[in-house]
Order: structure tokens, then sequence, then C-alpha cells
């Protein structure tokens, strides 16, 4: 059994946390999280995001497409 930390439901594995909006965004292997909620995806060269947020929530999504200077994918 792995003995990793856990935010809510998200085992910590690599954990990136960004000079903007450092209390509530963070990066967990690929996974974009806001607050305490999975967001978006990052894949190769593309930040996938499948839903509509809100809009301090779009705001830490385009923050992270910029700062890893990925194209944000709307599903």
């Amino acid at each position: 059994m792995n003995n990793l930390k856990r935010i809510n439901d998200y085992e910590l594995g690599n954990i990136k946390k960004f000079d903007k909006y450092k209390e509530n965004l963070m990066l967990i292997d690929d996974k974009v999280i806001s607050y305490t909620t999975h967001v978006a995806t990052v894949k190769p060269f593309e930040l996938l995001q499948w839903k509509k947020w809100s809009q301090t929530t779009q705001k830490h999504i385009n923050y992270v497409a910029k700062e890893l200077g990925l194209e944000l994918i709307r599903s």
C-alpha cells in the first residue's frame, strides 16, 4: 500500500505551486487543482478543460496554461 499523504482524495505525487494564486492553485502530477477541485488535465502541448467553471477558477486555468506554455482546449 502506498503511504502518500492526501489532500481530499488526491494522492500527492509531484506537486507544483505557482507564483501567483499560491494558496488556491497547484499542479499534482498532471492534474490542475483549484481550491480542492481537479479542474483541468495537462497533456502533451495542451491543457484540457472539460467543463465551464467559475470566473476565479477560469483565471486559475488560464494562468496555468500561460505559465506552462500550453494551448488551452475546452471541451
